[in-house]
C-alpha cells in the first residue's frame, strides 16, 4: 500500500543556519578552472547565479554536513568540524579528494558522498548525478544501533539544503515529473515545489535489506526529505523484480523530476507559479 505522510515545516534548534553560498570555502584544485567567471565554464552562459547552500546538522545521534549546488559546477570542500568526522574506517574520511564508491568529479558536477551506509550513498549519488546537482554529503551516525537515524537525518539535512539553495521559489517551473527504467524495473516520480510538504510512495520491496540499508528507510527517508524541502512528492515503482533495480529507478525518476521542477524560466524571473501569488 502507498505511504502517505503529511507534515508541517518546523524550525529545528539543532540545524545550523544555512549559508547561501558554499563556494566561500576553498575549491578542489581540479575545480580551479571551473569558476563561474571562467570563459571555458558552461556556467558562464547562464544569466542566473548558481543556487547553492551549506547545512550542518548536529544531534546526539548524527553529525551531518551537506553542500549542494542545484546548478552543478564547482563546490567547496566540506569544512573541518572538530572530531565529528574521524577516519576510523567506518566514519566519513577526512580527505574529500579521495575517490570513494560514491564520488564523481566531472567538468560540470562534483559529487562526494559518505554516510556509512553504502547503498544510501549509491542512491544519493544517482539522485545528484541525474538532477544535475553538485553535492557533498558527510555523515557520522550511530550505526552501532542501526541505519535509521543516519538515513532519516541525512534526508532531513538534504531537504533543508535543497530548500535554502532554491531560495524564494520564484521564476521556476515548480512542477516536475519523470519515468525512469532500469532493466526490468520502471518508476515514476511527480514533484510539486509547493511549500506544502506531502509524500506518497509505493515501492513494494521484497527483501528487508539492500546492503546495509533497511528497505523501510527508503519511504521514510523520502518522506523526511519532502517534509524538510517543503515539497509534494509522489514516487511509484510501477514494475520490476530486483529490489536494487526498483529502488535505483525510483531515485533516477526523482532526479529528473527535480531537474524539471527547478528549471529557471527565462522571461518569468520573479514570477511565482501560483494563483495565490505565493509559495
Amino acid at each position: 500500500m502507498p505511504t502517505t505522510v503529511p507534515a508541517p515545516i518546523s524550525s529545528k534548534p539543532y540545524l545550523k543556519k544555512a549559508q547561501s553560498d558554499a563556494t566561500a570555502l576553498p575549491l578542489l584544485p581540479a575545480a580551479s578552472a571551473m569558476t563561474p567567471s571562467s570563459s571555458s565554464s558552461p556556467l558562464s552562459l547562464s544569466p542566473h547565479p548558481r543556487r547553492t547552500a551549506y547545512i550542518a546538522r548536529n544531534t546526539n545521534e548524527t553529525k551531518i554536513q551537506v553542500s549542494v549546488s542545484l546548478d552543478g559546477g564547482p563546490l567547496a570542500l566540506l569544512p573541518t568540524d572538530g572530531d565529528n568526522f574521524i577516519n576510523d574506517g567506518l566514519r566519513a574520511p577526512q580527505n574529500q579528494t579521495t575517490k570513494t564508491h560514491a564520488s564523481q568529479i566531472t567538468s560540470s558536477q562534483q559529487i562526494w558522498i559518505w554516510t556509512g551506509v553504502g547503498f544510501l550513498d549509491h542512491m544519493l549519488h544517482a539522485w545528484a548525478k541525474h538532477a544535475g546537482w553538485s553535492l557533498r554529503v558527510r555523515c557520522r551516525g550511530d550505526l552501532e544501533i542501526d541505519d535509521h537515524h543516519t538515513t532519516e537525518d541525512t534526508f532531513l539535512a538534504l531537504g533543508s539544503a535543497f530548500s535554502t539553495a532554491l531560495g524564494p521559489r520564484a521564476g521556476i517551473a515548480r512542477f516536475g515529473y519523470a519515468y525512469a527504467p532500469l532493466d526490468e524495473a520502471l518508476s515514476r516520480a511527480v514533484l510539486d515545489i509547493s511549500s506544502r510538504p506531502f509524500f506518497v510512495g509505493n515501492f513494494d520491496f521484497v527483501s528487508p535489506m539492500m546492503g546495509t540499508l533497511n528497505t523501510q528507510m527508503v519511504k521514510h527517508g523520502l518522506a523526511s526529505w519532502a517534509q524538510s524541502a517543503g515539497v509534494t512528492l509522489h514516487v511509484d515503482v510501477l514494475r520490476g523484480e530486483n529490489d536494487h533495480h526498483r529502488c535505483e529507478s525510483a531515485f533516477k525518476a526523482l532526479a529528473v523530476a527535480c531537474k524539471m521542477a527547478c528549471e529557471q524560466l527565462r522571461g518569468r524571473e520573479g514570477e511565482v507559479a501560483s494563483t495565490k501569488g505565493v509559495l
